[in-house]
């Protein structure tokens, strides 16, 4: 059962991915929440509040099925093939949410916003550290693990512009497809692959 205030927050979610965080008012999330516009200032404070807590949410959700993905796997190649997947999957999976998280910092005050990147910084280095990890062993061809991070990343993170539920291809399919792409990428030698 929904509490009150995820009812609010999922109302919101809605309306920052279809009109912009800037674009709503507080009475719109009344409107679409079925609450009455004082009711919302009980469980949330300012409208920034709920942005907040949407983005601080999902990138908390998405570090756990990261560290989830990771469990019991061993080797560099299938850790990097698991937080890729993971990665494609769940923005598959959570697409309004991380198009706001994306797209609406700016309607974050200077210290929420630094709260937030931190969160994110600390998220992006597991990619990082697994990268440079995997080129000072040897797996990974030599090159600059940040700027490789950030390409991994942003090519990973783009897929929720474009994926479509009921499209002709599955998350699961796509997550497979640029696990491949990635990965081939980065090892020196890489034997070819079937899609799952």
């Amino acid at each position: 059962m929904n509490t009150t205030k995820e009812i609010i927050k999922k109302a919101a979610i809605n309306l920052f991915y279809k009109k912009s965080y800037f674009a709503t008012a507080m009475s719109n999330i009344a409107l679409d929440s079925g609450i009455r516009k004082a009711s919302i200032y009980y469980h949330y404070p300012s409208k920034e509040d709920i942005l907040f807590d949407i983005l601080m949410t999902t990138m908390k959700e998405l570090t756990a099925y990261i560290e989830a993905c990771l469990e019991g796997i061993e080797t560099i190649e299938d850790k990097m093939r698991a937080v890729v997947r993971g990665h494609v999957k769940f923005h598959c999976d959570h697409q309004k949410e991380v198009l706001i998280s994306d797209s609406e910092l700016r309607g974050l005050t200077t210290n929420n916003y630094k709260t937030f990147v931190a969160q994110r910084n600390a998220y992006e280095k597991t990619f990082q550290d697994l990268i440079i990890l995997g080129m000072d062993q040897g797996y990974f061809a030599p090159g600059d693990a940040k700027v490789t991070s950030y390409a991994i990343l942003t090519m990973c993170t783009s897929v929720a512009n474009w994926f479509k539920d009921k499209g002709r291809l599955s998350g699961n399919q796509i997550s497979s497809i640029y696990e491949e792409l990635v990965v081939t990428r980065l090892l020196k030698e890489s034997p070819p692959r079937e899609f799952k």
